[in-house]
């Protein structure tokens, strides 16, 4: 019997010892700074931050403790330092303000970086004024959720990304902010990650770019008046829903830029005032299914290198050209797709065109090859040069048409 109550009193011992301390940082309390109280925790211990300014140099979390902020306390890298380097597993990063970082054109300084680290949670934070705001490298199972991130400066060269991930996997990018970064959010060598209900706007490039990242889903989110809105290269696997892309304007920009990806779902998306809606270029086996295209200048621009591109029940709205592409070979198929400019008829009233529609104007393809040519839009020529075109094609690709145009709005 003493025995079995000593293993249960060893039992609640570790338990208790398990848990952890509850550590207080402020001007009242027994520790005065963050460093301190890392230094003297254990792993497992909280520490809980009152609200001041704290002028850490770096920190760095070594140690699988929660930190946490009360009332958004100031950790400010005096634009000298990375303010937090986090070097273990499991660590916890809750209600700080991170501000005023080094920048570098050889260190990647950053507001919160981890390194080679698995299971790690970064939220409720506002970065601001930062080179990178939160860089994770080698990372596993990470989760950045619920942070602001905001950045002021003009250049590219002087600011780097608001959520930058290389080299990691099933990380979880969820309900960010993100603001005049270079990039809103990059990847690089990512798998298994999921990016959900971010808002990421006016950054000087991209709203978010991929590179080499596979296996990837991105829900939910809104890119709005970024450079040149969302670039995924060099990937596949990917999947794309309930996205919305929105007035991402300029020379050279669009909504998306899909280059070199293959076997990719792009599913229930708005599309709405981009110079391009969807730029694609050397991709395959895309499915595209259940998108709005609406007051853009191109919606889609499809370049003669891509092949197996499928794209049904969507709408085309209100856009100066539907599609636009750079050469007559035709290997995609668009069929049941709703277009705002289809003039055909629909006599057995089935709710489907009898009549093909032909998405490519010729007055697009002049426009381009010969950009200024733009100045003549909406002229009697333009439009007398593309009914012709409808009746008698000659520029225009012959195998680009819906052969099933809807009469009707799919509803999303």
């Amino acid at each position: 019997m003493k025995k079995v109550l000593f293993s249960i009193l060893i039992a609640i011992c570790c338990a208790l010892q398990a848990e952890g301390r509850v550590m207080h940082v402020g001007s009242a309390q027994a520790f005065k700074s963050v460093s301190a109280a890392v230094a003297d925790a254990l792993s497992g211990d909280t520490i809980l931050v009152d609200y001041g300014v704290y002028h850490e140099g770096n920190l760095v979390i070594d140690k699988s403790v929660t930190l946490r902020g009360v009332g958004l306390p100031v950790i400010d890298g005096e634009h000298k330092f990375e303010n937090v380097s986090i070097k273990a597993d499991g660590v916890v990063l809750d209600g700080f303000k991170i501000c005023n970082s080094g920048i570098s054109g050889i260190i990647d300084f950053a507001g919160i970086k981890i390194y080679n680290r698995h299971y790690v949670s970064v939220k409720n934070n506002v970065i601001e004024d930062c080179f990178f705001g939160i860089y994770s490298q080698y990372c596993i199972n990470c989760t950045i959720k619920n942070n602001r991130l905001a950045a002021h400066q003009q250049h590219e060269q002087q600011s780097g990304n608001g959520i930058h991930c290389w080299k990691s996997d099933s990380m979880q990018i969820i309900g960010n902010n993100i603001s005049g970064h270079r990039d809103g959010i990059y990847f690089e060598f990512v798998t298994n990650s999921v990016i959900w209900r971010n808002v990421s706007e006016k950054n000087m490039r991209y709203g978010l770019h991929f590179m080499f990242s596979n296996s990837d889903t991105y829900a939910s989110n809104v890119f709005e008046n970024n450079g040149a809105g969302v670039a995924v290269m060099f990937s596949n696997h990917v999947k794309m829903f309930h996205n919305y892309f929105k007035e991402n304007w300029g020379d050279g920009a669009y909504g998306i830029l899909l280059k070199e990806i293959s076997d990719s779902y792009i599913d229930g998306n708005v599309f709405e005032r981009n110079t391009s809606g969807i730029f694609i270029e050397g991709a395959s086996r895309i499915e595209m299914y259940r998108n709005s295209f609406k007051d853009n200048g191109w919606a889609l621009k499809i370049q003669a290198s891509c092949m197996d591109i499928t794209l049904r029940d969507n709408n085309f709205c209100g856009n100066t050209f539907d599609v636009g592409t750079n050469g007559s070979l035709v290997l995609n198929n668009f069929d049941h797709n709703y277009w705002d400019k289809y003039e055909g008829y629909d006599l057995d009233r089935n709710r489907v065109g009898d009549i093909p529609y032909r998405p490519v104007s010729m007055y697009s393809k002049i426009v381009e090859k010969y950009p200024p040519a733009m100045i003549l839009f909406r002229s009697l020529i333009t439009s007398l040069m593309d009914k012709s075109e409808k009746v008698v094609p000659s520029l225009t690709p012959e195998n680009l048409k819906d052969n099933h145009p809807l009469m009707f709005k799919v509803p999303l």
